[in-house]
């Protein structure tokens, strides 16, 4: 208690600093999930993504980040083990921001897509353990951590195979395939704006104060999709086709018509990614905020300061710019070869997925399930259709995330607790 009384402003700016940190880490590795399909599909440059996800990112975590976060982050340990030492949980909130950030950077160094949830959980499980002990950790929540490295993927997976192969069916396996995208692809469109309205209306409208029923938010989320469908039977009509790419690349048109698709599916899954893992960063922060202002005083909920959602929100757009590109290569290029047709069912596969689990309480890892869907769509074109060394590389860096986010984790707290006493 004597470190908060003494030290309280201080604790704070280490936080934002590390916090910000955090979120630079989330720009720059998890970003990859809204923008990874759609650069490494060619439907936009590096630059536009950035200049979109810049923008919907930020609104995301801005609009829809909420006004209130749970103060332990996935409730992976228990706030009542410490009551009475309220200094080793802001200390160690401080440490798991800076080990998970600290991780998630490196991660992005090397290219590797890995879960910004498991790496801070890890990190707050590590000084868990070390300062009350294992008993402060909910050891139950781990199974469905550790579940969700194969169910994830799977289930994104199989979700992606069967929509690429509904993609084959009805437009390249016919005798008319652009005429038969410019009718089908509306469809596709109302059904991805659907996926992607439920995420949001679910996971973000709610903290900006419109609590709709669940009823209220299929309804809306319908008619929102109808309207983007029907926008989007327009603007592929109004397109000029050209036969004559056909002639250079197979099925060139009919990948100008999803290529519009892809777009419209990058700024969404952007705007949805900002406002649910900005919490990664602002979960922890606002936990250390909340109990340096009470005194000590560890509330189930804290309400957010005023400048802790710009932060994130700025350092998911940061760490975008500066380090994204190779997430983005690894996902878009790596794995396996995509086109629009293919990045869409992947984006598409994800986006249901999140929906999945957000009703089923399943925990998940959206970079995960991107992955998965991805390998989906490359096993719809057979098994030598995909990168292996890439798929182990990948599979390696997610088993060794919690175990690095929690080693780092232990090593910072024990120096910031030398630092402070």
């Amino acid at each position: 208690m004597d470190i908060i009384a003494n030290y309280g402003t201080t604790l704070v700016l280490i936080a934002a600093v590390f916090g910000f940190m955090m979120a630079w880490g989330i720009g720059a590795n998890d970003v990859a999930n809204a923008m990874g399909t759609s650069v490494g599909t060619k439907s936009l440059t590096i630059r536009q993504a950035i200049i979109i996800a810049m923008i919907f990112e930020f609104a995301g975590a801005y609009l829809a980040g909420g006004e209130v976060t749970a103060t332990i982050r996935n409730g992976i340990i228990d706030p009542a083990a410490f009551a009475d030492t309220p200094d080793l949980l802001v200390l160690g909130m401080i440490a798991s921001l800076l080990a998970a950030g600290a991780w998630l950077i490196l991660a992005s160094y090397f290219g590797w897509p890995v879960s910004t949830t498991h790496s801070i959980v890890g990190a707050i499980v590590g000084f868990g353990v070390v300062s009350i002990g294992p008993e402060s950790v909910q050891w139950d929540k781990f199974g469905g951590i550790v579940g969700s490295w194969v169910i994830t993927p799977a289930l994104s997976g199989l979700i992606a195979y069967f929509m690429f192969i509904s993609v084959q069916k009805l437009i390249f396996n016919t005798d008319n395939p652009l005429a038969n995208a410019k009718r089908y692809v509306p469809f596709y469109m109302f059904l991805t704006s659907l996926v992607i309205c439920l995420v949001t209306i679910k996971k973000g409208l709610s903290h900006v104060g419109l609590h709709l029923t669940d009823g209220e938010g299929i309804l809306l989320s319908i008619g929102i999709s109808l309207l983007v469908a029907l926008a989007g039977w327009f603007y592929i009509r109004g397109q000029n086709y050209n036969p004559q790419d056909d002639s250079k690349m197979h099925y060139a048109n009919v990948e100008k018509v999803f290529g519009i698709l892809m777009i419209i599916t990058a700024c969404a899954m952007a705007f949805a990614h900002g406002s649910n893992d900005v919490a990664n960063a602002i979960g922890p922060l606002s936990a250390v905020t909340s109990i340096v202002a009470s005194g000590g005083e560890i509330a189930g909920k804290a309400h957010i300061a005023w400048w802790i959602l710009p932060l994130g929100g700025i350092g998911i757009v940061i760490g975008l710019a500066t380090m994204g590109e190779k997430v983005m290569a690894t996902v878009g290029t790596g794995i396996t070869h995509l086109t629009p047709s293919r990045g869409f069912a992947a984006q598409l596969a994800t986006a249901a997925t999140v929906v999945i689990a957000s009703g089923t309480g399943l925990p998940i890892s959206t970079t995960q399930t991107l992955v998965g869907a991805v390998m989906g769509v490359g096993l719809a074109r057979g098994i030598a259709a995909l990168n292996l060394g890439v798929l182990r590389n990948i599979v390696v860096s997610w088993v060794i995330t919690l175990p690095a986010g929690a080693i780092l984790s232990i090593i910072i707290f024990y120096v910031l607790k030398a630092i402070f006493s």
